[in-house]
């Protein structure tokens, strides 16, 4: 069981880092709201891989990046990703099948030559053990008839793998009994998105999840406190909102040279 929880910036992840985490991910829509954009490839291929670049140069732990879809439809634009993310030092990539934010998705065809061009450009880069994870977006747009859903992500699990992915990413599952089926008969261990409200870490393990991760939820938490407590600050004119937040002399000290 691998628990990646997502970082936004080099000091989300170093902070991430500090608390025990073996690995870290990256979430778009954190890193894209970091820039002061929305999330869906809003940002540019170099200014997703210059935020990748930073974030893996402040930790000494694996990093996987969110790519989201390759910055490009084409199997030649995410060649150029892989290859620009592995020499920013990334350890793996998550790649979606989605050609837009909602849908529609790639045909399997498409995004098996997508993945494929993926494994190839690692390659090349010199890193063929890269980590490319597979991410399809069947449940979360909701794409097909509910009860048409579960087969579908085996058909794109099946093709995947064929396609030299290492895991099939399924967000907006949260039906244990599913995603039990789902693991069972999957070619790639499956990866989940725990949030608030569905089901916990244990759970998903016990599910036969190998792979967890937050999404947006961490930089979400971070700019609600910051909203919260600055409301607070031009309201009542308080600062209970900021207690107990790491001291000062403790964060800072994990960017000493």
């Amino acid at each position: 069981m691998l628990v990646l929880p997502n970082a936004w910036d080099a000091g989300s992840a170093r902070v991430i880092e500090a608390a025990g985490a073996v690995a870290v991910a990256t979430t778009s829509g954190g890193v894209s709201w970091s820039a002061g954009r929305g999330d869906g490839q809003r940002l540019s291929r170099a200014e997703a891989v210059a935020a990748a670049r930073r974030i893996t140069a402040a930790v000494s732990v694996p990093v996987t990046v969110d790519a989201e879809g390759g910055y490009g439809p084409a199997p030649a634009d995410v060649a150029a990703t892989v290859a620009d993310l592995v020499a920013a030092g990334a350890a793996g990539v998550n790649l979606e099948d989605s050609a837009a934010v909602g849908g529609p998705l790639f045909t399997v065809a498409a995004q098996a030559a997508r993945l494929r061009a993926a494994r190839d450009a690692a390659a090349a880069a010199g890193l063929p053990g890269l980590v490319v994870n597979a991410r399809t977006d069947v449940f979360l747009f909701g794409v097909g008839a509910p009860e048409s859903r579960p087969a579908a992500v085996l058909t794109r699990s099946r093709a995947y793998a064929e396609a030299g992915a290492d895991g099939i990413f399924v967000p907006g599952l949260r039906d244990l009994d599913v995603l039990a089926e789902l693991c069972a008969a999957s070619p790639l261990p499956v990866n989940a998105m725990a949030v608030p409200g569905g089901p916990s870490v244990p759970q998903l393990a016990a599910a036969g999840v190998r792979r967890i991760s937050l999404g947006t939820a961490l930089a979400q938490s971070a700019y609600t406190a910051a909203r919260r407590a600055a409301a607070e600050l031009l309201g009542a004119g308080t600062l209970e909102g900021l207690d107990g937040v790491l001291d000062f002399g403790e964060l800072n000290a994990l960017f000493a040279p």
